[in-house]
């Protein structure tokens, strides 16, 4: 995936890695930024821009403390952070280690984007990430966290929250979501959380996610506010859909995502036979699906008139190897 432009209804901000003060200050501006005036865009935070090198002279600590010195972060809003370092030797726990050391210069703090790094600085599968538990505990006024990467190569993301009033949005973006880090989100107090955003992604790459592990949110007892559910990204995705049509929780949600994984003419069939269990959604996302032309059709059909807004687009068709006959599917993202 590209790097953010966006975020938090934001345009995002780089800040600048390298030169001087008036250096940094001339660049931010000329991308429209105002460092007096912060609180209309997300910063980006990297220790190197775009280069794909980060800047020796500028570990992750001291570019927060430069970041504090020339912006003013009473006014900051939304955080992106970027590589840290070479992303595949380690997570970002300095960035992180900075920022909570940091808290009482940040109060307005309400979303954060862990991990926006392009394909070119690191593989999604090679991200590594730390327990971010702690950082999220040292903002409780923190709404929205957005994670990328998850089994890295040097770590594995951790993300339990014992209690935390106010986050309403998290999503985890990866190409192989773990059950532990599943089961250990749906087990956080998060009384406030509206939207769960979960990229389940493939086995091979450390996605060994179930229904089980979700269990308390499906039974609708777990984050009592939620009326968005992404299981998205998802190798498994047919086996996800009768599960869920039976899911309590299904009843009170406003979105169901079930994009950008390997929805089939299986998983097809279940929601036309099964319809009426979703016919209370305003919207079902199915974009980047192997529906056949038929079953694609039959799904509109089966939707039609019950007032939930299908997402159908991006029609994919599998593929096959030479040296075999059974189609292949893909996710959205994987390595």
């Amino acid at each position: 995936m590209p790097e953010l432009t966006e975020f938090a209804g934001l345009p995002v901000v780089e800040f600048p890695a390298s030169g001087t003060t008036e250096e940094r200050l001339e660049r931010i501006r000329e991308r429209g930024g105002d460092p007096h005036a912060p609180a209309s865009v997300a910063w980006r935070l990297r220790t190197h821009e775009g280069d794909g090198y980060p800047h020796a002279e500028d570990r992750c600590g001291e570019h927060v403390a430069r970041f504090l010195s020339v912006v003013d972060t009473e006014q900051v809003g939304a955080l992106v952070l970027g590589a840290w370092g070479y992303p595949t030797e380690g997570g970002p726990e300095e960035f992180l280690e900075s920022l909570i050391e940091h808290a009482d210069k940040l109060p307005n703090l309400r979303s954060v984007f862990v991990g926006d790094i392009e394909l070119e600085e690191s593989e999604l599968s090679w991200i590594s990430h730390g327990d971010l538990a702690p950082f999220v505990a040292a903002f409780p006024r923190l709404e929205k966290l957005s994670v990328k990467g998850a089994v890295g190569m040097e770590g594995e993301l951790e993300l339990h929250v014992p209690e935390h009033a106010s986050l309403r949005s998290l999503m985890l973006e990866t190409g192989g979501l773990p059950g532990r880090v599943v089961r250990e989100v749906v087990s956080s107090g998060l009384p406030a959380l509206e939207h769960l955003e979960l990229w389940l992604g493939v086995e091979e790459y450390g996605g060994d996610s179930s229904a089980s592990d979700l269990a308390p949110v499906l039974s609708g007892e777990g984050f009592p506010r939620l009326r968005y559910l992404g299981v998205r990204n998802a190798e498994k995705v047919d086996a996800w859909i009768p599960v869920l049509a039976e899911a309590p929780v299904v009843r009170r949600l406003e979105v169901l995502d079930l994009s950008l994984g390997c929805l089939t003419d299986e998983g097809g069939r279940v929601l036309v036979d099964r319809a009426e269990a979703f016919s209370g959604l305003r919207g079902l996302d199915l974009h980047h699906h192997y529906l056949g032309e038929e079953m694609e059709g039959r799904v509109r059909v089966a939707f039609a008139g019950t007032g939930v807004e299908v997402d159908l687009s991006e029609r994919l068709e599998p593929s096959y190897h030479s040296w075999s006959d059974e189609p292949y599917y893909y996710t959205a993202a994987s390595e």
